[in-house]
């Protein structure tokens, strides 16, 4: 029996069929494809949802062809963006990107509506100016009409489902990201969506992990050749499905899911929605099993693969962790959180003009952007044990960010903590485990997470 996790990062996306095998985990990577916001003809960062649902659509049929067809397909993307349908299904305007400068001033305007410190007790969720709040407070500023038109708001992963299955359907973890989900209640702050102004009708009931869909549509299963296979709800949320894939049941750890962002936190039963966390701008996004991540969102490698990108061709993360490994001892640092690193026209530029040096070498340039992270890691690792009000053990950091090696030594060093690195596809490894607990395969999210250790390597750094 085959499950199929299509998981989608802000850069490229893979399809990973999983199976038990033995006791055992296997996946296996069927289809890859790149991913971007790219500009239209106006400026505006968007998405390319028709090419999105055409890679779908290839990576079934590469399952297919290989004679694997999965049972269940879950699919899993970034947070905070969203599609808006009418009332025929069709999308309204373009699926615009969270990059984009378009929510520049609107978390102004939303606080005109309600205060900053009444927002967070609410929804528990981090101040990030790209926010689904703030995103459709854009849309209300310059095109009243689209919500005028719509019938329905669905996320990112949520619409992809929706051209999978024909059925639209909202899940739970996505939606909390967007910062309008009531902390602890698992649903919609409906009385927040009217101070906001926002047509109630478009926010539909939420779904949790675990949630059957349907199945693919008669010209999706036709033209993939994955007759019968159903769409079923991982946590949709990609940080969401990455902690599940913690490799450990221990108390007292922090995991970085490290990425193009860096999602450093821990597992909570309740959420925590005080002054005091609002003050260090932790989030409470919801997990599996409805559980919170209590978590930070802070930049991760995008700042390196950008610089990276910039150089062109000539240079692997290796030969640059190598150069900037002599410089280990510069003692110039930025705020990799900072705005201006958002969406640069230049990374490189305007790291340097950060520091006040144009005259940087390769090399300082990325000692400067990693140390600076790991002491990010640092201050943040400092903040949970002051709100949970005990020491944390260890560190586990998953997804692709724990091959950067580099990284994870001076993230050990920063924090004075043992750090361990692994599995690299965490993200899609969480999907698929989330799909076989919830359809009998493991029993419970401690039987998985053994099963996810005893899988795959998961190194002492």
């Amino acid at each position: 029996m085959y499950y199929l996790a299509i998981d989608i990062g802000a850069s490229s996306g893979r399809h990973i069929l999983g199976s038990v095998v033995d006791g055992k985990l296997v996946i296996e990577e069927m289809y890859r494809f790149p991913n971007g916001m790219q500009k239209n003809e106006a400026g505006t960062l968007v998405w390319d949802t028709e090419a999105l649902f055409g890679h779908l659509k290839a990576g079934l049929a590469a399952c297919a062809k290989a004679g694997k067809i999965p049972t269940y397909v879950g699919i899993d993307t970034w947070g905070v963006d969203f599609v808006l349908l009418d009332a025929e299904g069709n999308r309204i305007g373009e699926a615009v990107g969270y990059r984009d400068s378009r929510t520049e001033g609107m978390d102004a305007k939303v606080y005109e509506q309600i205060p900053e410190a009444e927002l967070y007790a609410r929804t528990g969720i981090q101040k990030a100016i790209f926010n689904t709040i703030y995103q459709l407070e854009a849309v209300k500023q310059t095109h009243p009409e689209y919500l005028e038109q719509a019938e329905t708001l669905l996320m990112m992963p949520d619409y992809l489902g929706y051209c999978l299955t024909g059925v639209a359907c909202s899940e739970y973890t996505e939606a909390t990201t967007g910062q309008l989900v009531k902390a602890g209640e698992c649903e919609w702050d409906y009385e927040l969506i009217d101070r906001l102004g926002l047509p109630r009708r478009i926010f539909k009931p939420l779904q949790m992990p675990g949630y059957i869909v349907g199945e693919l549509s008669a010209a999706v299963a036709a033209e993939t050749g994955c007759f019968g296979t159903k769409v079923i709800l991982p946590p949709t949320h990609d940080t969401g499905s990455a902690v599940v894939a913690v490799p450990t049941n221990e108390e007292d750890v922090i995991y970085i899911s490290s990425g193009t962002w860096s999602l450093i936190g821990v597992e909570r039963l309740v959420p925590d929605t005080t002054p005091a966390s609002q003050a260090h701008n932790f989030t409470n996004e919801g997990g599996f099993n409805r559980r919170y991540r209590y978590l930070k969102n802070i930049t991760g490698l995008w700042m390196v693969q950008s610089m990276k990108k910039e150089l062109g061709g000539d240079y692997t993360f290796d030969m640059l962790c190598n150069m900037a490994k002599e410089y280990d001892d510069i003692a110039l640092r930025i705020d990799p959180n900072d705005n201006r690193f958002l969406a640069p026209e230049s990374m490189i530029a305007e790291v340097k003009a950060a520091v006040g040096r144009p005259d940087l070498t390769i090399g300082e340039m990325f000692s400067i952007v990693y140390h600076s992270l790991a002491e990010c890691y640092r201050i943040s690792v400092a903040e949970i044990e002051e709100m949970l009000g005990r020491p944390m053990k260890a560190i586990h950091i998953v997804g692709g960010g724990c091959k950067d090696d580099y990284l994870c030594a001076l993230t050990a060093m920063a924090t004075g903590k043992p750090v361990y690195a692994g599995p690299v596809e965490a993200t899609a490894i969480g999907n698929l485990v989330s799909q076989m607990i919830t359809t009998g395969v493991f029993a419970d999210l401690g039987e998985a997470r053994n099963v996810i250790f005893n899988s795959f390597a998961v190194k002492r750094v």
